[in-house]
């Protein structure tokens, strides 16, 4: 149930610009749970259903892209979708061992994939916004930079956070079993 929830979650943040009265950026400071809800998913989520967290993020992406933002659609969003998939799939890896080191590999993976594959694809997809040259793509990668903070801090919170959870709740249910068990065996 939990990596639906967590799915949810990204897509719901994803909308959060657009339901508050402030008309602020989308994604402030580009701090979002998407990348973390993908390698949970890709870890607890049931490998029939590893569509579902694509399906329902491409579709948030359609919609923000037409109706939201109303921008052109392009081919570079392809390569977005392609990105859900690859940590989708690095999640899987997690499926056996997850412990922190992992999971904050994993985390940092994403982030500095994202990085680069997302800023190489606004690169080639807008022609008429970098030069055609190794300098325009160092200029994509530069306009991308003030988003990487936010990306990588995010990133890593929500996956520590989405990983430690389950953790969290069985350790409370020991607890619960331990502390009413006390009060059974005190009567």
């Amino acid at each position: 149930m939990l990596p639906y929830i967590f799915v949810l979650l990204a897509v719901a943040v994803r909308f959060l610009p657009f339901v508050r009265l402030l008309n602020v950026l989308p994604h402030a400071w580009h701090f979002t749970p998407l990348a973390a809800s993908l390698l949970f998913f890709g870890a607890r989520g049931s490998k029939r259903q590893m569509w579902i967290p694509l399906v329902l993020l491409a579709a948030t992406d359609v919609i923000l892209t037409k109706f939201i933002y109303a921008y052109a659609f392009t081919w570079d969003q392809l390569v977005t979708w392609a990105w859900y998939a690859a940590i989708l799939w690095l999640g899987t890896g997690l499926r056996k061992k997850s412990g922190p080191v992992r999971v904050i590999g994993a985390a940092l993976a994403s982030s500095v994939s994202f990085f680069l594959i997302s800023n190489f694809a606004a690169w080639a997809a807008y022609t008429d916004m970098y030069p055609r040259s190794f300098k325009g793509v160092m200029m994509s990668y530069g306009a991308g930079l003030p988003f990487f903070r936010g990306t990588v801090e995010s990133d890593l919170f929500f996956s520590i956070a989405f990983f430690g959870t389950p953790v969290f709740l069985a350790a409370l249910s020991r607890w619960a079993q331990k502390t009413s068990g006390d009060h059974i065996a005190a009567a």
